[in-house]
């Protein structure tokens, strides 16, 4: 039988990267797992399939668990020093440096990429300035750093065979950075549990960590200024204070809350509003899975996942910019437009990105890219066979 390995970036939370490798390890239950850390509680562990990562020497560091991330200098190093050699295929769940693992002649290594490095690339000014290192000795050691891991990250890319992407939007920065095509093979998204719900109530909806990037500031801004319509916002997190000061009557903040809770306003809310342009986006996914529409920011791969009003079937409204005005008229469109925009059509929408879909995509990819191996590299009349 074939031996694989899966390399994941870190193992820390069950977020969107994880629900990915979640979905792989169903498809290749055989497959040897590694991560430069694995700090999933005990309970949490389900994902993993029963499994423990292997782990790279930043597992032991001191105040890893908690800073793993500024250990950043070192993962490069501590990527490349994971011994594969013994494995037929590679697959590299990789956002940060998990596709640097190294790999000989005789092995494919498929790369299942969520995007090259964000704060690395296009992402860095902003980063930087967000993080309060655009400037002073630190802002010019972070851009050093920086500009070391793009070299690093390009070279690297030389040694995947086949990268796949998350979005069209992700498989243009794939081709912008490295110049290499990629398959996009949509994320897998738990539509299964988010029921739709026909009857909406009398109010919007957003959900999200409270980070700069998501724009949640903007979207409680816009609704502020439209006191007859109610918002209601669901996550924390360092941006909440600041939030906080900005909400008018009409913008109700619950904080952070359960999945059952947020699953309920999401089939009751009148709409979702998505302001950040994402790689690819779960919850406006989760949202019409409820049969909730969407007004989103026209970017992203929110282009990819909602059909706007020039659609023939809608399920969303978009917005150009990412300002105050922008939402405003984006929600005047969809209160004029809102009888085309069908509770079963945005659940129908929703299931194009079920985990089942996933699962039959990524495994008729793999072997597709392995018979190309095999061909190519000579080995067909010994063929070993996936599980």
């Amino acid at each position: 039988m074939m031996k694989i390995a899966i390399v994941h970036d870190w193992l820390t939370v069950y977020a969107g990267a994880e629900r990915v490798l979640e979905q792989m390890l169903m498809c290749f239950p055989e497959a040897d797992l590694f991560s430069l850390v694995d700090f999933v509680p005990a309970g949490q562990r389900g994902f993993l399939q029963k499994k423990n990562a292997n782990t790279s020497f930043i597992q032991h560091i001191p105040f890893a668990h908690s800073r793993y991330r500024q250990y950043l200098p070192l993962m490069p190093l501590a990527v490349e020093q994971f011994d594969l050699s013994g494995y037929d295929l590679v697959i590299s769940s990789s956002h940060a440096v998990a596709k640097g693992v190294l790999t000989g002649p005789d092995q494919l290594h498929l790369c299942m990429c969520y995007s090259p490095i964000r704060y690395a690339w296009d992402m860095q000014h902003q980063y930087l300035k967000e993080s309060g290192l655009d400037q002073g000795v630190k802002g010019w050691l972070a851009k050093w750093l920086l500009h070391r891991i793009r070299i690093w990250d390009v070279r690297t890319s030389n040694g995947v065979d086949k990268f796949v992407a998350i979005s069209h939007f992700i498989s243009r920065r794939i081709w912008k950075v490295y110049r290499r095509e990629a398959t996009v093979i949509y994320p897998p998204v738990d539509i299964h549990a988010f029921e739709m719900q026909e009857k909406k109530e009398n109010f919007y909806l957003t959900a999200s960590r409270m980070v700069p990037y998501k724009k949640i500031d903007l979207i409680v801004e816009a609704f502020s200024a439209m006191p007859e319509k109610h918002l209601v916002v669901i996550g924390d997190g360092p941006e909440l204070g600041k939030i906080k000061a900005k909400a008018g009557a009409n913008v109700t903040l619950l904080g952070y809350q359960s999945h059952a809770v947020l699953r309920d306003h999401m089939q009751r809310a009148r709409a979702f509003v998505f302001a950040a342009e994402e790689d690819f986006g779960i919850i406006p996914l989760e949202a019409q899975a409820c049969g909730t529409p969407v007004i989103a920011f026209a970017k992203g791969g929110a282009l990819e996942t909602i059909h706007g009003l020039d659609d023939e079937r809608p399920t969303g409204v978009f917005f150009k910019e990412q300002s105050i005005p922008s939402i405003k008229a984006a929600v005047d469109s969809f209160e004029q437009e809102t009888a085309r925009i069908l509770p079963d059509i945005c659940r129908e929408n929703a299931l194009r990105f079920a985990p089942e879909r996933f699962r039959d995509e990524f495994k008729a990819f793999v072997e597709a890219e392995m018979d190309k191996f095999r061909q190519l590299s000579g080995t067909s009349s010994h063929k070993k066979e996936i599980p």
